[in-house]
């Protein structure tokens, strides 16, 4: 055989190997990458740091009432749960489910958890006034807090997430901001939670709360907030565990919300698990 006819068989030889080796990886059972129907997306393991789905996940979005993460990080920051809140008349500005009364006194723990539970607006202003003395203070420590944490495209106008020039996030922020906020004990068990009464101190109002998450209703979600307005769309921030792994989902103006955030969540699972095996 000539030095050409050899030289061809060890091309095609290497060629086939190549293939072979493809179909080899092929082989493995990779989930279909569902598409992303959202303004930003970031879906991360928390445990390796492993991204595993993102769209614009660095883009400055309103974020809608997924800030009240960073109201509760920085109340818990600077008070305990057990101290009591007297709701200040200059808190009461927005209207809420809540319907919070001037004077009326809760325990932060229970304005904190009807902030996160039900996105109660006049609670967040409450636990604001209460903690900076004044709303604009506060908002100030949220924007300190913000640096320390390193979100550089993250900035807040107000404690509620309210539409407001200058008040924007980003999908990578608002996922370090919440692995941050899931580490305080308070914070993860109020995100968590699909119905709870508070009382006031003088036990002269009792309020149920029940979750606006519809993801946890799947057992295998354990937070954490959702968020709309306007301008936002439709948010939210889900948190998964099993199998070892805690998935973290941060979505901006999504469509279909909630089956969305369940496809992408199971993707995420299955792409650890492939990994795994």
């Amino acid at each position: 055989m000539s030095a050409v006819g050899r030289g061809g068989l060890l091309v095609v030889g290497m060629a086939v190997t190549v293939m072979l080796s493809c179909v080899d990886v092929g082989a493995e059972d990779l989930p279909v990458r569902p598409s992303i129907k959202a303004s930003a997306l970031y879906l991360v393991e928390l445990k390796s740091g492993r991204v595993l789905l993102e769209k614009d996940a660095t883009r400055r979005l309103p974020p809608a009432s997924l800030t009240k993460l960073m109201t509760a990080l920085v109340a818990l920051e600077a008070a305990t749960p057990e101290q009591v809140v007297r709701v200040d008349r200059r808190a009461l500005v927005h209207r809420s489910s809540l319907k919070l009364r001037s004077g009326e006194q809760f325990l932060l723990r229970d304005l904190l958890t009807a902030m996160l539970v039900t996105s109660a607006n006049d609670a967040c202003e409450a636990i604001a006034w209460y903690v900076g003395g004044n709303a604009g203070r506060f908002v100030t420590l949220m924007n300190e807090r913000a640096r320390t944490l390193g979100l550089k495209n993250t900035h807040f106008a107000n404690a509620c997430g309210f539409d407001a020039p200058g008040h924007y996030s980003t999908a990578a922020d608002l996922a370090k901001l919440t692995e941050q906020a899931l580490q305080v004990p308070a914070i993860s068990m109020m995100v968590r939670t699909i119905t709870r009464d508070i009382t006031s101190v003088d036990g002269a109002r009792q309020v149920l709360l029940r979750s606006t998450n519809e993801m946890l209703l799947d057992p295998d979600v354990n937070g954490v907030k959702t968020g709309y307005t306007s301008k936002a769309g439709r948010c939210l921030i889900a948190s998964m565990f099993k199998d070892g792994h805690r998935l973290l989902l941060v979505g901006l103006n999504v469509r279909d919300r909630w089956e969305q955030a369940t496809s992408l969540l199971r993707y995420g699972q299955a792409v650890l698990r492939v990994g795994n095996e």
